[in-house]
């Protein structure tokens, strides 16, 4: 797919070394043919590496997609450079007048906040509710997913006795949703939590279904049974040393934290870690953004 991103993001440099198709704007227009529009709200403290794990998995589609990034207006981020969200993200507030295709919102290391205690909840529930009328299918991600889960179908979440952290193994029950088309029956996952979602509230509500299960982390996808919520309680999109990163950065912070489970090979630490879920993380793109958002939205918004 070829994604329509700015020449300066940080993250083209990056995907041009992958081969990843992208276009300029210029060149976009010339094509005579509707971009799907994504907004993505991206929560994550280190932004620019966010950034370019999405758009990498955005890009497996013969379909042309324009993204848009928003930033929260009610919180300031620590760990980004100011100038990096005035050149590159827009703020809700400039694009509440807009209709979008799909939209993904991502994780935030916030779970073990209530969320009434989260500094920006106020915001998100307002684009939560936006969503509704303006998106025709978002994507949650890990914290996002909780945050959705708890606000549109009002399940909680609850606090673990340990951080689950690691590559968990996922067996499909609902093999013939169309997200999953491709996906093996067996599939690993990374996730990186403090919390759970209630798993038994969500498997009978009358709106969800749940399409895999791990005896460890749960289900990892979680759909609503009109397609306009994707809920995904693990990272699929983290690159290969993301979990590494995190137990580094844990283990700075002085945390009592376990080495990932089933992640260095031969659970040492000095080893490389392998992606073992690249596929999987490609198909669940592809397949939501032809299925969930290509398939069902207008031509016109």
């Amino acid at each position: 797919m070829p994604i329509n991103v700015p020449k300066s993001l940080p993250a083209r440099s990056i995907l041009e070394k992958e081969n990843i198709f992208l276009m300029e704007k210029d060149r976009a227009t010339t094509q005579d043919i509707r971009p799907l529009n994504i907004l993505i709200l991206n929560l994550m403290p280190d932004k620019e590496r966010t950034e370019t794990q999405l758009l990498r998995l955005l890009s497996n589609s013969p379909l042309q997609v324009s993204v848009d990034f928003i930033h929260t207006e009610t919180y300031q981020s620590k760990n980004v450079q100011k100038s990096h969200l005035e050149k590159f993200y827009l703020t809700f507030s400039e694009i509440k007048n807009k209709r979008y295709d799909g939209m993904i919102i991502t994780g935030a290391p916030i779970e073990q906040l209530d969320f009434e205690q989260v500094d920006y909840w106020d915001e998100l529930v307002t684009i939560m509710n936006w969503t509704n009328e303006h998106v025709t299918s978002t994507l949650h991600i890990c914290w996002g997913a909780q945050a959705a889960l708890y606000h549109h179908y009002h399940i909680s979440k609850s606090n673990r006795s340990n951080k689950i952290s690691g590559i968990f193994t996922h067996q499909l029950i609902e093999p013939t949703n169309k997200l999953v088309r491709g996906i093996n029956d067996q599939f690993n996952v990374p996730h990186s939590r403090y919390t759970d979602a209630d798993y038994k509230a969500v498997a009978n509500h009358k709106e969800l279904s749940v399409l895999d299960y791990s005896e460890q982390a749960g289900p990892f996808l979680i759909v609503s049974k009109d397609e306009r919520h994707v809920m995904i309680t693990g990272h699929i999109e983290y690159d290969a040393d993301t979990l590494s990163r995190e137990y580094q950065r844990d283990l700075a912070k002085g945390l009592d934290i376990h080495v990932p489970t089933n992640y260095y090979p031969d659970n040492n630490t000095l080893k490389q870690p392998k992606n073992h879920w690249r596929s999987e993380a490609y198909l669940i793109f592809s397949n939501w953004l032809n299925y969930f958002v290509y398939q069902e939205t207008p031509f016109k918004w």
